[in-house]
This record gives C-alpha cells, sequence and structure tokens, in this order.
C-alpha cells in the first residue's frame, strides 16, 4: 500500500505530471524541465525529487547536470500502472499539447546554451 500512496501522492500535482509527459521516450536535462515548466530551479528539482522518491522517474549526473528520464528498472507495479493510466487519460488535455508544442521548441535549442541561461538566471 505504501507504494500505491507515494505514487498518488507524486501524481497529485499539475507541474509533476506535465513534467512526467514530457519525458515520453526522452531524456531530459533538468534545464530543459524549468524552461519548460517555467518554475524556479530548486522548485522542479523538488518535483523530481518527489517523482523520484516515486520511483516514477530515474536520474542521472553528467558534471554538472542532471538529466530525467521515466523509470523502468526501478519501477514498481504501482507507478508503471499509473504512468499508463496518465499517458491515457491526459492524452487530448490542451496543456499537454501546448506543452508538447513548446517542448519542440525547446529541444531545437542546444542544451548547453539553455542550461548557461538557467544558471544566469
Amino acid at each position: 500500500m505504501r507504494d500505491f500512496l507515494t505514487v498518488a501522492k507524486a501524481l497529485a500535482d499539475e507541474n509533476r505530471l506535465r513534467a512526467l509527459l514530457a519525458l515520453r521516450g526522452r531524456e531530459l536535462c533538468v534545464c530543459q524541465m524549468i524552461e519548460l515548466l517555467q518554475l524556479a530551479p530548486s522548485t522542479v528539482s523538488k518535483h523530481m525529487s518527489i517523482l523520484g522518491q516515486a520511483r516514477l522517474v530515474e536520474s542521472r549526473k553528467n558534471g554538472r547536470w542532471v538529466y530525467y528520464r521515466l523509470a523502468e528498472q526501478d519501477s514498481t507495479n504501482a507507478a508503471a500502472a499509473a504512468l499508463a493510466w496518465v499517458r491515457e487519460s491526459l492524452a487530448a488535455d490542451p496543456q499537454v499539447q501546448e506543452d508538447a508544442a513548446r517542448l519542440g521548441k525547446i529541444l531545437r535549442l542546444k542544451r548547453e546554451t539553455l542550461c548557461k541561461r538557467q544558471t544566469r538566471s
């Protein structure tokens, strides 16, 4: 039951849902997540930490930068089922579609340029 409650709490925030959906089929740098969500770096890090504790996302560090992807190996049954439910339920949501369009523009930017811009903010 603990896994279920942890996942349910992690999904109870719009920004965390947006972050999860942005990670579909890709890995994103924290700078890209900051740009997409338009939140402070510390806020994005906290959201990603909560998703990580629920085993919905995994992270890796490369130098100064942290990269996130949807959990694969460390995922629980509750997390895997929740991700499928979120994808299905929110596929046609206007915010999700807007985020997909914004993410397309963000992904065209050089990651190094974006990350440098984020550290100066």
